[in-house]
């Protein structure tokens, strides 16, 4: 079995097999190459985010710098907005859908080291050579979502359409559609409503309507 059909299997892999880091050291030149452009250099921009991701939809913005681990991993929806210090560590897959906001330092991790010191540093592959290894679990986050600043995705979480996750949080179990969540551990504090329309908030709201 090649270590990537590891990786989606779900099972103990080598991050230092050449087909891997092959993919690493490609991704990472493209990053490179990303964060040295300039904001309003959209063709180019444009030119090596397609480059990088497995899939971006219409509309999606990176502001960077961004920092994606393999990017063909990843699948971005349509509409998105990525603040500053985007980074992916996408061994296994991470999607994020339409319409979401990403505030400064988002980080996004799907790699599990072995807790036992001993297992981190080596075990022994089945054709008989002590390697460092590895597992991964995929991340899914749906459409709509809204993270604040410094928000961390722990690898195996699933977060559900309309969430918005408070700044800070260290999100380390799923949470479920249309949740305001926070904390580390994060967790759901409440559901949202119609009630949290700015509609109540006309102090805020100014002139502008709800559409």
């Amino acid at each position: 079995m090649k270590e990537e059909d590891k990786i989606k299997a779900g099972i103990l892999f080598s991050p230092a097999s050449p087909d891997l880091k092959a993919i690493k050291l490609r991704t990472h030149k493209l990053n490179l190459d990303y964060n040295r452009t300039y904001e309003d250099e959209t063709e180019k921009r444009a030119e090596i985010i397609h480059a990088i991701l497995g899939e971006m939809g219409a509309g999606t913005f990176f502001q960077g710098p961004i920092t994606f681990h393999y990017g063909i991993h990843t699948r971005v929806g349509r509409n998105c907005f990525f603040n500053f210090n985007l980074t992916v560590q996408d061994d296994a897959e991470v999607t994020i859908g339409d319409n979401c906001n990403f505030g400064p330092n988002v980080t996004i991790v799907t790699p599990v080291h072995p807790m036992l010191p001993d297992e981190r540093r080596e075990m022994l592959c089945a054709d008989g050579v002590k390697r460092a290894l590895c597992y991964a679990k995929p991340v899914h986050i749906g459409n709509d979502c809204w993270f604040g600043a410094n928000v961390v995705v722990c690898p195996g979480v699933t977060i559900g359409n309309g969430c918005v996750i408070g700044a800070g949080s260290v999100v380390v179990k799923s949470i479920h559609a249309n949740s305001f969540a926070a904390g580390n551990p994060c967790r759901v504090i409440r559901e949202l409503t119609e009630a949290d329309s700015m509609i109540y908030k006309p102090e805020i709201l100014g002139d502008n309507r709800v559409i």
